[in-house]
């Protein structure tokens, strides 16, 4: 059985290239899920993009999402006819598009789609994530089926977190793997 593809799932504006997610993807070889638009991003558009590129990968894949990209994973999957394709996400640090001062900024990712994930799936939160907080993120985890991990304070889990490559993040990512590479 061959491998799944790993999927990176950047949030708004994307995640630059001292972001974890860039890092994984330069080191490992992961493929990013290109957006035509990250400054304005429009959820019907982010779906039909990740719907074209889990279609035209030949392998089944794993989703790694970030802020936004964690939404997106949920609009998707309510929406696809394709989720068999997935086999697992890893959902870090989700971006609560319900906040008042997101709305303005994020009009069409409102409301939060909170419907169970066909996939297994582990959600990391931090306890002073300025996009979300720790209660939020429970309730995305308990909506969506995953398993949440509290990741304590690394405020986004990104750039500004110190985290570099991040190999917590790695260890739960072959955590979700394991059992998908060894059936």
């Amino acid at each position: 059985m061959n491998p799944p593809q790993i999927l990176i799932l950047p949030g708004w504006q994307n995640s630059g290239p001292q972001h974890w997610q860039s890092l994984w993807q330069e080191q490992l070889g992961y493929q990013r899920v290109e957006q035509h638009d990250w400054l304005r991003p429009l959820r019907g558009d982010w779906i039909a993009r990740l719907e074209d590129v889990v279609l035209s990968t030949p392998t089944p894949v794993v989703l790694v999402a970030h802020s936004l990209g964690c939404q997106l994973v949920a609009a998707w999957a309510a929406h696809s006819q394709n989720t068999q394709r997935v086999q697992a996400a890893l959902l870090v640090a989700p971006g609560d598009v319900e906040r008042a001062e997101l709305r303005p900024l994020l009009t069409s990712w409102s409301p939060v789609v909170r419907q169970r994930l066909p996939f297994a799936s582990t959600l990391v939160a931090s306890h002073n994530d300025p996009y979300c907080s720790f209660e939020r993120a429970q309730g995305f985890a308990q909506a969506w089926g995953a398993d949440l991990v509290d990741a304590g304070e690394l405020g986004h889990i990104n750039v500004d977190s110190g985290l570099g490559d991040w190999p917590q993040g790695q260890a739960l990512l072959d955590a979700l793997l394991n059992p998908l590479i060894h059936r």
